[in-house]
């Protein structure tokens, strides 16, 4: 049976969250406009540097829990990857929506909602009350899809 748009572009996501290295968790990323791919992202270190495979997790290491202290993790959210590489290529994401693993963090809901995101596809609910807030009160769609 041929998957629906939204279906198609998650299983996408499912192969972009595959070059994660977070060694906690594994997010992909994609950014559509008009039915296009304009950019993807991963959670991973900043290019270059070295990745959580090698220096280990820090935030494991000090026992703080998933969600606490993004300071110290050394990973770029997928959806924060997904925006620079839009950024970094010259292709604007006004009005593009997001196909992402795992819901945002507050920190990406807000560069989300800067970067003109419209419509929000994501499997996996991050508990983050504070990010779903604030996605409402800037009116982006928000779709939790079951495969």
């Amino acid at each position: 049976m041929r998957p629906s748009w939204d279906e198609y572009f998650m299983q996408i996501v499912d192969v972009v969250k595959n070059r994660s290295t977070c060694l906690r968790r594994q997010v992909g990323a994609i950014l559509v406009v008009d039915k296009h791919i304009i950019s993807t992202g991963y959670n991973g270190p900043p290019t270059g540097l070295l990745h959580c495979e090698e220096t280990g997790c820090l935030r494991d290491q000090l026992g703080i829990p998933s969600g606490e202290r993004p300071e110290l993790c050394r990973g770029v959210h997928a959806e924060q990857n997904a925006i620079i590489q839009a950024a970094l290529y010259g292709v604007s994401t006004k009005g593009a929506t997001l196909y992402v693993s795992a819901s945002p963090c507050a920190i990406c809901a807000k560069m989300l909602i800067n970067a003109g995101i419209k419509r929000i596809v994501y499997e996996e609910e991050y508990s983050d009350e504070l990010a779903f807030k604030l996605l409402k009160e800037a009116n982006i769609d928000l779709v939790k899809i079951e495969r």
